[in-house]
């Protein structure tokens, strides 16, 4: 019997529908996402021609296992890195609710070792490279693999340092009830530039941009200083 779609004043229920049914069962082909939504093939065909358009999904050869018959393989629809981040809320609530537990379990250090051990494999990744620069270039050069890395990062210059802007936070979400998260990219900005820091403002307080004051590095002396982030108010 043939699917009888279902009329919908709205196509983006359907698309994300769509979408849902290609991140929870993998790859698959119109004929697969038309049977198992209940659509008809050219309703599913314009939803994916849809999707497609706009980088949501992606197609890819089918995989044969065993003997592969006559004939090109059957082309599959693929979801993309961008078509994963419009899923990302169901992520944010798994790790608010995570992070949740962790405080009532073992308490806000707890939260904080957390966020220090999350940061630490890109401290280890950003370290290298910043030491291959001079003091001063190294907010520039932070920013440079903070951008490589998706966070969008930019610096300007001011007569007391450099601010540096970071236009996506990938933890905005969870950074909104727990600041240590903040609070622990900050330190790791104070180490590796080997200066204290300073959060003027961030997305998760609901600011525009994280932007960060990064002062002039300090000069050689005897006697070292250990750097310091300083905290944003609450």
């Amino acid at each position: 019997m043939q699917a009888v779609e279902k009329v919908s004043v709205d196509d983006a229920p359907t698309r994300t529908r769509v979408t849902q049914s290609i991140l929870e069962n993998g790859p698959s082909t119109a004929a697969d996402l038309a049977e198992r939504l209940q659509l008809t093939p050219a309703a599913v065909r314009r939803h994916l021609d849809h999707l497609l358009a706009e980088g949501i999904l992606e197609t890819r050869d089918q995989r044969i296992v065993g003997q592969r018959g006559r004939g090109r393989p059957a082309k599959v629809f693929a979801i993309t890195d961008a078509g994963r981040s419009t899923f990302e809320n169901a992520y944010d609530e798994l790790a608010v609710d995570a992070l949740r537990f962790l405080a009532q379990t073992g308490g806000d250090d707890a939260v904080m070792a957390f966020a220090r051990h999350r940061l630490s494999g890109l401290e280890e990744r950003y370290r290298p490279m910043l030491a291959m620069v001079e003091p001063a270039e190294r907010p520039r050069a932070l920013a440079q693999v903070l951008s490589a890395d998706g966070f969008a990062a930019s610096t300007s210059s001011t007569p007391a340092g450099t601010q540096m802007c970071q236009h996506h936070c990938p933890v905005a979400h969870v950074a909104e009830e727990f600041p240590q998260m903040c609070e622990a990219e900050s330190e790791m900005f104070a180490r590796l530039l080997g200066t204290h820091v300073q959060r003027l403002a961030t997305i998760a307080h609901g600011d525009g941009v994280c932007t960060t004051h990064l002062p002039h590095a300090p000069e050689s002396h005897s006697t070292k200083t250990v750097p310091t982030a300083e905290r944003l108010p609450s």
